[in-house]
């Protein structure tokens, strides 16, 4: 039976949509209406390699068996929907629409899966060890989360690197390293069901007779979506520095031994918080692939961009080490650099006057 899946985000969560139309079944996706006008006429290209192939193929939404609409915010029916899909950025659910539709979203009481770096907070109450912590100072606006159920949030590592090519149009989407989704599961073994179905429909579908990468993977642990943090400590944030970004792979191999002791530090306050070290994936596979990410991550981007506020995964695992007893420096180092350079951004923002100079950090 097709299942209908509401997708906040239609660039990074277009990949997730594509999977699924793939396997028949039919997705929405949430954007602004320059965006959903251009979707709903043209419809979406994600470009993937398949296992051996020297390029990219693209594929069309509207040469797949399921269905793919696009629509703002304002105009969703939550009724109509099996699962929500959260893949934008966590600032973005500050926005006064996305804010009025995940009020919607969490009346319905529609199960959520976030594919979000920043899990949710009621993702991260469903874990003991988390659920009477102080975390929401790393949020944009904790008050969005308030109306959900916690058993009705799960967490999917987006562990696929993809991006819109800036010389493409918004309907646009590259793979540049086709790893899997990896899910949690939900509280309710009917959601959990449902997340094993689109699972094994997803795992089924060929392409000219190949296998196509990025699966939908469904674990029964809490943990295995914390291993990316880090990943995300380790490269990602550390791309953020006082002068220019840095690519994920200097980020990573400009100290090796460093990036061990950090990546190390994040790992065991995951298991501090009860993951299994099966859960986690080792440094030195994560180090060979960071040889092969050549730009600076995308929250590196954005702030070199000028943004504001990006998602600050690295400010919660500060917070949660700080509280577990377990600081670490070199996150501390991290958290200030970039607490430094969105506080540049939004006072050049405020005034109207271009960004400072970047100030070097102790």
């Amino acid at each position: 039976m097709p299942r209908n899946v509401l997708i906040l985000g239609a660039s990074y969560g277009s990949l997730l949509a594509t999977k699924l139309l793939m396997a028949g079944h039919n997705a929405t996706l949430v954007c602004r209406k320059q965006t959903a006008d251009l979707i709903n006429r043209d419809g979406t290209e994600v470009r993937i390699k398949l296992r051996d192939e020297p390029t990219h193929r693209s594929i069309f939404s509207r040469e797949l068996p399921g269905t793919l609409d696009a629509v703002e915010p304002a105009k969703v029916d939550p009724s109509r929907y099996d699962l929500v899909g959260l893949a934008m950025q966590e600032p973005q659910y500050a926005t006064s629409e996305i804010k009025a539709l995940m009020a919607g979203i969490a009346e319905a009481k529609l199960p959520c899966l976030s594919i979000m770096n920043m899990p949710p907070l009621p993702y991260l109450k469903r874990i003991p060890a988390l659920a009477t912590m102080d975390l929401e100072q790393a949020y944009t606006n904790a008050a969005v989360w308030e109306r959900f159920e916690p058993g009705l949030v799960s967490l999917c590592s987006p562990d696929p690197q993809a991006f819109r090519p800036p010389e493409e149009a918004a309907n646009v989407l590259h793979v540049g390293l086709p790893t899997n989704f990896k899910a949690a599961p939900f509280a309710d073994e009917a959601h959990n069901a449902m997340l094993r179905e689109l699972e094994a429909d997803i795992d089924a579908v060929t392409l000219d007779g190949q296998d196509v990468p990025v699966k939908l993977k469904v674990f029964d642990s809490m943990f295995v979506p914390l291993a990316k943090w880090s990943m995300l400590l380790t490269g990602n944030y550390r791309c953020i520095t006082p002068a220019e970004p840095q690519s994920i792979r200097d980020a990573v191999h400009g100290d090796i031994n460093l990036s061990q002791s950090i990546y190390r530090h994040v790992d065991a306050v995951a298991q501090r918080l009860g993951a299994d070290p099966a859960d986690q994936v080792p440094f030195e596979k994560y180090a060979k692939a960071a040889e092969s990410l050549l730009k600076p991550s995308s929250a590196a981007r954005a702030v070199a961009g000028g943004s504001p506020s990006i998602e600050r995964v690295d400010l919660l695992v500060k917070l949660i080490s700080h509280q577990l007893g377990v600081p670490n420096a070199e996150i501390d180092r991290t958290v200030q650099i970039v607490n430094q350079k969105l506080n540049a951004s939004s006072a050049a923002k405020d005034s109207g006057a271009p960004a400072p100079a970047p100030v070097a950090v102790a």
